[in-house]
């Protein structure tokens, strides 16, 4: 949803800044231009010879063309092969990793490691600086709310959708049921939860919501009932899986809710969709984005339970966050198990880690990463920027960004892949370091255990009230809070969201120096400060850009006889 600015110029010697685009990384050499000649001499010699052995063969000529682009790919450099040299005359060809291909990370943490204690204890806390004041308080909630004089009128049959996926995926289908519920004028079931096969939650709606000031706050724009009546249900055998499921196309627009939707809800009295995911257009009119406005930060507020040890967990944060005046930074961390094998990276794992993410692949996804054609390519993956971030590079980013080891850090995360083993070097980056099974009693926990949404739900709100939130992964978590941080914090996400396609790069150079990373990391810093305000993008979402739908720029007068300007 997010586009990136790729910083970065190209740099002589070890710690130089990163190539600007992966694209132009292939090409290059590690050693310098002096030896780039001879070893392309070398190259082309070899292949007229190998062309000139092949045409006095009959039928070569055939396979002319393919020769002659295969090599001309290497004489260029495009192909990632490096010429050693030539032994008893054998060509001895060693392959060359693209820059930022390969997880390095350790031994570039190894080497900054000395430095990064060195400014520890005393140096200036970037916490205490890390936005920019100068743009903040320039937007406020506006949502309207014009109550219809005559009430809501009569209905047009009953809503009924069916929410998969985890919490904040389940938080996107039922904005959008009540926004279409609105658009149809219809009354909305409350949503019906999928039990999941990668979730396992079998929590229901007022499990995780407040059922009773979901319906309060929605009162006077749509009807929201917890059961449908006995005539309809009767109409049905009394069994919910008999209404007409309709099959509607991802993000359809109002006009075709209105077209093929709303005539069968009028003729049958009640439709299904299940499952609702995605099935909303982004661009609506005002009215039905005003609906999606109301709903996702107004009328979705977690249940008793999970609001009531959530908040006494945001207190623990800012008593333990004393040094920096309450302010601590949260981490959402996808390096759980399933995350590291979906997304088909390797770390350092070696056979082992291979062979425990085939089965875990497998376990999962069954077959869809062994099917025909499929080619997995961890080295472009990362390159890409597509590998999630370990605990450790998380660590490295935060204090050469200035965070030093008075930081209080949060991680809201599941299961860690091998926690002992990689969130070793982040606590000792940050012991300040805290969990949910670090902030809350096993005790508080129990009735959570076994419910990845309600204990994700704990985990959001201690990452909507840091200030600092650092997203490394992307999905719904990261961008529903960035959303509702800015709805919170004057329209400023105040979110850290690295270039992960720059700091694979970075990563991968244990001969980096530190006043370079430093440096590359500040700048990552100030990008994320200037994206922080964003207007939503006709292609983008309200629920991660809440302005100009759901918030109003406060407008700026000033005084005639000072230059003070006053906000209205």
């Amino acid at each position: 949803m997010h586009g990136y600015s790729r910083l970065g110029t190209r740099g002589g010697g070890g710690g130089g800044s990163p190539p600007s685009s992966p694209r132009f990384r292939h090409g290059r050499s590690k050693s310098g231009g002096g030896g780039r000649g001879s070893k392309q001499s070398v190259m082309e010699r070899i292949v007229l010879l190998l062309i000139s052995a092949m045409f006095r063969r009959r039928g070569v000529l055939l396979l002319a063309p393919l020769l002659y682009i295969s090599g001309m790919l290497l004489y260029m450099g495009s192909v990632s092969f490096d010429v050693v040299g030539i032994k008893n005359g054998v060509v001895v060809v060693h392959k060359r990793h693209p820059p930022g291909s390969v997880y390095r990370s350790p031994q570039v943490f190894e080497k900054l490691w000395p430095f990064m204690q060195a400014e520890s204890n005393g140096s200036e806390n970037a916490m205490m600086s890390v936005w920019n004041s100068t743009v903040h308080q320039v937007w406020k909630p506006c949502l309207h709310r014009d109550i219809p004089k005559a009430g809501l009128p009569k209905s047009n049959g009953f809503f009924i959708i069916e929410a998969n996926g985890g919490l904040n995926q389940q938080r996107l289908s039922i904005c959008d049921a009540v926004a279409v519920a609105g658009l149809l004028n219809a009354t909305l079931l409350i949503p019906i939860f999928h039990l999941n096969s990668v979730w396992r939650d079998s929590s229901n709606f007022r499990d995780i919501f407040d059922e009773d000031f979901f319906i309060h706050t929605l009162r006077h724009h749509v009807n929201v009932v917890r059961e449908l009546p006995e005539d309809i249900l009767q109409r049905f055998d009394n069994n919910i899986s008999n209404i007409v499921n309709l099959r509607v196309k991802a993000w359809s627009s109002p006009t075709y809710y209105l077209h093929k939707v709303l005539p069968k809800l009028m003729n049958m009295g009640a439709v299904r969709i299940a499952p609702f995911s995605n099935r909303l257009a982004h661009g609506v009119p005002s009215s039905i984005q005003g609906l999606r406005c109301l709903v996702n930060f107004e009328a979705l507020r977690f249940s008793k339970p999970i609001k009531g040890l959530a908040e006494k967990m945001v207190d623990r944060m800012f008593k333990k966050s004393y040094q920096s005046g309450g302010k601590y930074v949260s981490v959402h961390l996808r390096f759980e198990e399933d995350m590291v094998a979906f997304s088909c990276c390797e770390y350092d794992g070696g056979e082992e880690e291979k062979r425990e993410m085939d089965i875990a692949r497998e376990r999962s996804w069954r077959g869809k990463f062994r099917r025909r054609g499929r080619v997995i390519r961890p080295g472009a993956n990362r390159v890409d920027g597509k590998c999630p971030l370990t605990p450790l590079e998380v660590g490295m980013m935060l204090r050469g960004m200035g965070f030093d080891n008075t930081t209080s850090v949060y991680v809201a995360a599941g299961k860690i892949y091998k926690a002992e083993k990689y969130m070793a070097p982040l606590k000792q980056m940050f012991p300040r370091l805290e969990t949910k099974d670090t902030l809350a009693t096993p005790e508080e926990l129990s009735p959570f255990k076994g419910h990845s949404s309600r204990l994700a739900a704990l985990d959001y709100t201690v990452c909507l009230h840091s200030e600092v939130f650092v997203t490394t992964q992307g999905g719904n978590f990261p961008h529903f809070l960035m959303g509702h941080r800015r709805y919170l914090y004057g329209g400023h996400a105040k979110t850290i969201k690295p270039d992960k396609r720059k700091l694979a790069v970075l990563f991968d150079n244990p001969k980096i120096r530190w006043e370079d990373f430093k440096r590359q990391m500040r700048d990552m810093l100030r990008h994320s400060d200037q994206k922080g305000i964003e207007l939503r993008k006709p292609s983008g979402s309200l629920y991660t850009f809440p302005m100009p739908d759901c918030m109003c720029k406060q407008a700026e007068a000033r005084t005639e006889n000072s230059n003070t300007t006053r906000r209205l």
